[in-house]
C-alpha cells in the first residue's frame, strides 16, 4: 500500500457542543499533529475523543447537529473538504456496514473517491489481508460477529490508503489473538505508507508500541497532557489515574465480595445448540452444556465467531434455541413457563434484562432520564419510586449531569453505562450483558463492576459475555469458554 503522505491536524481553540446537551463534548482544543505522527488519544469518558475524530473525518453534521467553536482543520482545510483523505473506524462496527457483501464493502470507499476498479480489488484484497479477515469477498456482511465486523470497517479505512488514520477503539470487541492482529496489521500500514495516526484506546499498553505520542484530554475541555509516551505516563501518572486514564501496572481496584448463598439454578442447558433467527447454515454454537445459577455470575469467553452473543441472547429469551435444550426453572420463570423464548415482553422485562452489544440498539426516547424511567412504568411503579431508582442509577453511574441529553448523544462509555442502568431499573431477577464494560475508563469500569457485583451479592444472577480480563477476574463466579467450530470462520 502506498501513499502521497501522511496529514497534518491542526485544532485552534475547537470545540463542539452537540444539539441536545448542555454542555460542549470538546471545548478550547489547541492540538497539531504533524504528518506521520502516531498519536494515542486518551481521556475519561465523555472527554470527547470520539467527537474530535468525527470532527477530523468531517461527519459531525452540519449546524442542526450542534455548535462549532473556533478551527478543526486538516491539511490546511476543512475536514468536510478532506474525506478521501481521511479514514474513520467508529466505535460501532454496525454503524459503518453499508453493502451486503464483504468485498463490496470493503470497496466502497474507494469506488466513492474513483479509485479505477482493478486497482480497487487489489486493494480490497489487500487490506483484507491485512487484518486478518479471511473470508470470500462475496461472504454476507450479515453472517460476521462483532468483531469481525470491526476487522471489515478497519479493512474498508486502509484500502482508501488515507493520509490520516483515525481508529476508536478498533480492538474493543476483539479476542486477545485479534486485538494483537489488529494492532500490528495497523502498524504494518501506517509504516508503509506514512500515513498519520490518531487511535482513541481505553486499554494504553495494547497501543505502546506502534506509537509515537500521547495525548491526554481532559474533561473540563484543552489538553491535559501530551509528550512522549514514557514521559507522559510516567510525569504524569498521579493526574492521569484520578482522571480516569487507564495507566499501565497500574491495577483496578477490585470489589470485595459478600456473596449470597444461591437458591438453585435458574436456567439449564444440555447440548443447547444457538443460531441467528432467520439464519442459514449451521448453529453458530452446539453442544452447550451450562447451568446459571441463583445469586452468581456466569462469563462467556471465547474467540470472535464462537457464538457467545448468540448463546447470551438465547439464555435471555430473545432467540429460540436451534437444538438442544433450554429450560427455566420455576425460580425465574415463576409461573411463566419453561421456555423463556415463548414468554411474552412484560414476562421477560421482570425476569431477564439484556444489554445487547450495540446500546443503541435499545435506545427509545428521547433524553437518558427518560430512558431510565421505560422499565420500571411498565411494570406500574408508582412516579416516586420511578423518579427515586432513575436518581439513584444517574449518580451510580456519573450520568446525572446528562439526565436531559438525547442518548444517541452521549459517548460510547457514557451510552454503555446508559444501556446497562436501563436494565438495572427494572430489577429483573437475571441480567445478560453483552460486553458490559466496553468504553469504559479506569475509573467508571471501576464504579459499573462494583455495582454489578453488589446486585450479585445481593441475590440476582449475571450472565456476561466479555474479553476483558480484569472484569472476568473480578466479577466470575463461572466461566464458559466456547470455541469457534473448526470450519467456521464467521458467525453471527
Amino acid at each position: 500500500m502506498t501513499t502521497a503522505s501522511g496529514a497534518r491536524v491542526d485544532a485552534r481553540g475547537w470545540g463542539w457542543r452537540h444539539a441536545g446537551r448542555l454542555r460542549p463534548a470538546v471545548s478550547g482544543l489547541d492540538l497539531v499533529v504533524e504528518p506521520g505522527e502516531r498519536v494515542l488519544l486518551l481521556g475519561a469518558s465523555g472527554a470527547g475523543k470520539s467527537t474530535l475524530l468525527a470532527g477530523l473525518a468531517g461527519v459531525l453534521g452540519g449546524d442542526e447537529e450542534g455548535d462549532a467553536t473556533g478551527e478543526l482543520l486538516v491539511d490546511g482545510r476543512p475536514p468536510t473538504e478532506q474525506r478521501g483523505r481521511v479514514g474513520l473506524v467508529l466505535q460501532d462496527p454496525d454503524s459503518q456496514v453499508v453493502l451486503a457483501r464483504v468485498g463490496d464493502d470493503v470497496a466502497f470507499g474507494c469506488e466513492n473517491v474513483g479509485v479505477p476498479r482493478d486497482e480497487t480489488w487489489r486493494r480490497v484484497d489487500e487490506a483484507l489481508d491485512a487484518v486478518g479477515l479471511d473470508l470470500p469477498r462475496s461472504w454476507p456482511t450479515a453472517q460476521l460477529s462483532g468483531g469481525q465486523k470491526q476487522r471489515l470497517a478497519l479493512a474498508g479505512a486502509l484500502a482508501m490508503q488515507p493520509g490520516l488514520v483515525l481508529l476508536d477503539e478498533p480492538t474493543a470487541n476483539l479476542d486477545p489473538e485479534g486485538v494483537v492482529e489488529v494492532r500490528d496489521a495497523v502498524a504494518r500500514v501506517v509504516e508503509a505508507t506514512g500515513a498519520t495516526l490518531v487511535v482513541v484506546e481505553h486499554r494504553v499498553s495494547v497501543w505502546l508500541p506502534v506509537v509515537d505520542r500521547v495525548v491526554v484530554l481532559a474533561a473540563g475541555g484543552g489538553v491535559l497532557a501530551d509528550g512522549r509516551p514514557d514521559d507522559v505516563l510516567g510525569h504524569e501518572r498521579v493526574r492521569l489515574t484520578e482522571a480516569g486514564v487507564w495507566v499501565p501496572g497500574a491495577a483496578p481496584a477490585l470489589p470485595h465480595r459478600h456473596r449470597a448463598s444461591s437458591s438453585g439454578p435458574l436456567l439449564e442447558a444440555s447440548a443447547l445448540a444457538v443460531g441467528r433467527r432467520g439464519a442459514r447454515g449451521p448453529a453458530v454454537a452446539s453442544g452447550v452444556d451450562l447451568v446459571v445459577d441463583d445469586a452468581r455470575a456466569l462469563v462467556l469467553t471465547g474467540p470472535n465467531g464462537a457464538g457467545k452473543s448468540t448463546l447470551a441472547l438465547t439464555l435471555a429469551g430473545l432467540l429460540a434455541p436451534a437444538g438442544g435444550a433450554l429450560r427455566a426453572t420455576e425460580l425465574l420463570a415463576a409461573g411463566a413457563g419453561p421456555s423463556p423464548a415463548r414468554w411474552r415482553s412484560r414476562q421477560l422485562l421482570s425476569r431477564v434484562g439484556t444489554v445487547f452489544q450495540d446500546p443503541e440498539h435499545q435506545f427509545l426516547t428521547a433524553t437518558v432520564r427518560r430512558e431510565l424511567a421505560v422499565g420500571p412504568e411498565a411494570l406500574g411503579e408508582s412516579p416516586a419510586e420511578v423518579d427515586s431508582r432513575v436518581d439513584e442509577l444517574l449518580a451510580r453511574l456519573r450520568l446525572d449531569h446528562l439526565a436531559g441529553a438525547n442518548p444517541f448523544t452521549l459517548s460510547g462509555g457514557e451510552k454503555r453505562r446508559l444501556s446497562v442502568a436501563t436494565v438495572l431499573a427494572s430489577r429483573p431477577r437475571l441480567l445478560v450483558l453483552d460486553e458490559p464494560t466496553f468504553g469504559q475508563d479506569a475509573r467508571t469500569w471501576r464504579e459499573l463492576v462494583a455495582l454489578l457485583a453488589e446486585l450479585v451479592d445481593e441475590g440476582r444472577s449475571l450472565v456476561a459475555v466479555s474479553h476483558d480480563a480484569e472484569f472476568v477476574a473480578a466479577l466470575a463466579d463461572d466461566v464458559v469458554a466456547l470455541e469457534r467450530p473448526v470450519g467456521r470462520e464467521a458467525v453471527a
